[in-house]
């Protein structure tokens, strides 16, 4: 039997896992900062040594792009030191560890889908952080471990564009949403779905790197747009430049990642963008 550790069980990608896993016949410990503590490495291996952990899922990070900006202390040690811990213990007691990381890793000037070894150079404090987990995970080089970028993930959990859209497409007549960035977005319960798939088939001595979102291509405007169409809101969606709406932290323009090695290596099957979408809506509905 497998014991799997799963940290940021609370966030949308570890819910996601938390909802499918009586699928699976594993054994799940779901955790969060209330009973585990990513920047104390002893408190970790204390954890896994104790609950005969075999794989290590980190869905753990700090994800709040613009807050980052003034608080990279916190950023960094979730994004960075925390992944370091993780990739230590993960090589000494011969644990798998499949760690999430992002599209900010890149600096989004590319002009056709970004693939694991295409240059990366992040914009912002958030991205920063997350490629210094990528690199502090590829140094220690744990056997058996991935790292899985992804992009503008959503869920029926937590907060995201979608369920921010729905809130505010109901609340207003008219949005302005940005048109000239470009990229997919990910359902977090098919990266979920796909993550368990995939988990017997990893096993490698360096540390991997694959991209995974939903099959498509298309900017936050084209995703509000469907969103009101698919959720029948009568709601106007206006297309603005990002310099029309200013944020703390860089975007990257272009994001869109080339899911051609994970779907060969693993025979995974990608869902398009617009039946994902709508099964998150037909479940947000469900659950209303």
């Amino acid at each position: 039997m497998l014991n799997i550790l799963v940290t940021g069980s609370n966030g949308q990608l570890g819910s996601e896992i938390k909802e499918i896993s009586l699928n699976y016949s594993y054994n799940f410990l779901f955790t969060d900062r209330a009973n585990i503590d990513l920047t104390n490495k002893e408190n970790i291996r204390d954890f896994c040594q104790s609950s005969s952990i075999n794989v290590i899922i980190n869905c753990a990070a700090y994800t709040a792009v613009d807050k980052a900006e003034e608080d990279k202390i916190s950023a960094d040690k979730i994004n960075h030191l925390a992944v370091k811990n993780l990739a230590q213990i993960a090589k000494d007691d011969n644990i798998k560890l499949i760690h999430i990381s992002t599209d900010y890793v890149f600096d989004g000037k590319n002009y056709k889908p970004y693939k694991e070894d295409d240059k990366v150079n992040p914009n912002s404090v958030y991205g920063q952080t997350k490629l210094n987990g990528e690199k502090v995970m590829q140094e220690i080089s744990p056997d058996n471990s991935i790292i899985i970028r992804t992009s503008w993930v959503y869920s029926s959990f937590g907060n995201n564009f979608v369920k921010t859209m729905l809130r505010l497409g109901k609340e207003k007549g008219e949005l302005g949403v940005i048109f000239d960035q470009l990229g997919a977005p990910t359902y977090a319960n098919d990266l979920a779905k796909a993550i368990l798939d995939i988990l017997l088939k990893v096993n490698n001595k360096k540390v991997e790197l694959y991209h995974y979102s939903n099959e498509g291509v298309l900017s936050w405007y084209d995703f509000a747009k469907e969103i009101m169409k698919m959720a029948k809101i009568n709601c106007v969606v206006n297309p603005i430049e990002t310099k029309d709406y200013p944020t703390s932290a860089s975007r990257p323009y272009y994001s869109l990642l080339n899911k051609s090695k994970i779907k060969q290596e693993f025979n995974v099957s990608i869902p398009y963008w617009k039946d994902s979408l709508e099964k998150c809506l037909n479940k947000l509905g469900e659950r209303e």
